[in-house]
């Protein structure tokens, strides 16, 4: 499956419309004149609208579970706009797939 490669400014949100940040594990690697991600990085999600108690819970955090499955950053595997990933509760409740609408048009990867 290929796609575009993510970097840090790609415009990630949970399945419930809040914004992620990606907090880069490198810096070395440049996409578009920002970090590229990987699955190594921090991908953490604030101002989700669920409360804290009852299902679903706010989600908190995205794990990227298929990513790239040839090109590595620093040893990691890339994250790509078509990379299956998760949306986290703080108690590791899955909360759903995040959704990727922005992201750099040139690199390719698979």
């Amino acid at each position: 499956m290929s796609g575009n490669l993510l970097h840090v400014n790609a415009t990630v949100t949970c399945p419930h419309g809040a914004r992620a940040t990606i907090l880069p594990a490198q810096t070395r690697v440049v996409v578009a004149g920002n970090p590229a991600a990987s699955v190594a990085d921090l991908d953490t999600v604030t101002g989700c609208p669920f409360p804290p108690s009852g299902p679903p819970h706010p989600c908190v955090t995205i794990r990227w579970v298929a990513p790239s499955t040839r090109i590595r950053i620093s040893g990691s595997p890339a994250v790509l706009r078509s990379s299956t990933g998760l949306c986290l509760a703080a108690d590791q409740a899955p909360q759903g797939p995040p959704n990727v609408s922005v992201v750099q048009q040139r690199v390719v990867g698979r």
